[in-house]
């Protein structure tokens, strides 16, 4: 008798998840579609954007602003909660972008946005987020890593690693398994709180920075 649970031996564990991943922003609305547990627009910033990361990153010494936002206030709160942003109006006006089609995309009327200045890694294990949806975003700085569904083993996830660092867990086999988002990206992650998606969560992690080096993380997040 063929075993037909020979290519997925678990059945709660979906067989495919792919990343979709593409330089136009539309391809956000993929992470509706059930197989898709990335969608990265590669976002190319403006020099005028990147010229004001990097005045804000040399600025800010320490920074992890921490806000809810609807899409119509976003400018004004953003500069309400941080004196940094006034005179940053392409990064300020980039934030707003994404505040706004996160927010149309998911049909929220606000977003729970963090802005964070990072000299380490933030979750350094590969996990999975335990919530529907996250967008995130390095604007300056190592931007984060992931592996694909098919490459990874879910049992070594948290406890299953038994306390073990990433290269020695077993969680992936070869160093090539692990790719990563480019500065800029603006990608969804899909977590295991999306309905279908428990076991096909994105598995990824934060990357460490050199020493000196510093990253500015965004993300949004859906709140009630």
């Amino acid at each position: 008798m063929t075993n037909a649970l020979a290519a997925n031996d678990n059945p709660a564990i979906p067989s495919n998840r792919f990343a979709a991943i593409s330089s136009e922003p539309n391809i956000l609305t993929d992470i509706y579609r059930e197989e898709i547990n990335l969608s990265v627009w590669q976002c190319t910033l403006s020099q005028a954007l990147n010229s004001e990361v990097a005045d804000f990153m040399s600025a800010a010494s320490e920074l992890q602003l921490s806000i809810a936002l609807t899409p119509e206030q976003t400018i004004d709160e953003l500069h309400g909660a941080s004196a940094l942003l006034v005179d940053k109006p392409a990064l300020s006006a980039h934030l707003a972008m994404l505040v706004d089609m996160f927010c149309t995309l998911f049909e929220l009327k606000r977003a729970g946005l963090r802005l964070t200045l990072l000299n380490k890694a933030m979750c350094p294990k590969f996990h999975v987020d335990h919530i529907p949806c996250r967008l995130v975003s390095t604007l300056g700085g190592v931007a984060s890593q992931w592996l694909p569904h098919e490459k990874v083993d879910r049992s070594k996830l948290g406890l299953g690693s038994k306390g073990k660092k990433d290269h020695e867990s077993g969680i992936y086999t070869c160093q090539s398994d692990i790719q990563q988002l480019n500065t800029g990206d603006i990608a969804l992650l899909k977590g295991s709180g999306w309905f279908g998606n428990e076991e096909g969560a994105l598995v990824h992690r934060s990357p460490a920075p050199a020493a000196g080096e510093t990253r500015l993380l965004l993300t949004l997040d859906f709140i009630d």
